[in-house]
């Protein structure tokens, strides 16, 4: 009787590291959606939406995911005040957006790993260089994009410009230039 108490014991005890193991693993993600998806939410809650746009084979793509996706303050602030969705600039799927269907006709499965043919929605959004960084209103309007690597504090400066719509007060460059050399950022760089 004590051995099966034991076993109870040790299971119980390997169920509840299993389950904060868990936690810790999914603590600090973004919490990354379809566009669709996104989409959706937003008739429910408005908020805007911050697009990933990137490629597998892609290094500063697997760079911004790792060091900068990552980062507490990062994730913290793409959760409370957008929706985040991660989008294959050269995947397979099927986008539905705006009364439009995209696919991707010139993808070839042999090609996963590496450069493939465009997604039509990539084409229809511009996009031009990985990773890149789109930014949507709350009613689905895309607002602009943002190309290149960049480290949390980086970001910071973009996804507060749009979080809380600073961008409405730029009539100018020379506007932008000066939220630019005011902007201190608060995010922790890792």
């Amino acid at each position: 009787m004590k051995k099966l108490q034991y076993i109870i014991a040790f299971l119980m005890f390997g169920s509840l590291v299993s389950a904060q193991n868990a936690a810790i693993e999914t603590k600090g993600e973004i919490n990354w959606i379809t566009i669709e998806e996104a989409l959706e939410l937003q008739k429910k809650e408005p908020k805007k939406i911050f697009m990933d746009v990137y490629t597998n084979w892609c290094g500063p793509c697997k760079m911004l995911d790792k060091n900068t996706f990552h980062n507490p303050d990062v994730v913290d602030y793409v959760n409370e005040n957008y929706y985040a969705v991660k989008f294959d600039a050269e995947g397979n799927s099927t986008v539905n957006f705006k009364e439009h269907t995209f696919s991707n006709p010139n993808f070839d499965p042999a090609k996963v790993k590496r450069r493939n043919g465009v997604h039509e929605f990539t084409r229809f959004l511009k996009v031009s260089a990985y990773p890149s960084m789109l930014f949507f209103d709350e009613a689905g309007n895309y607002l602009t994009p943002v190309t290149g690597y960049l480290k949390p504090q980086q970001l910071e400066l973009y996804l507060k410009l749009f979080g809380e719509d600073k961008h409405k007060e730029m009539t100018t460059q020379e506007a932008f230039n000066d939220y630019y050399r005011a902007f201190k950022p608060s995010f922790k760089a890792q």
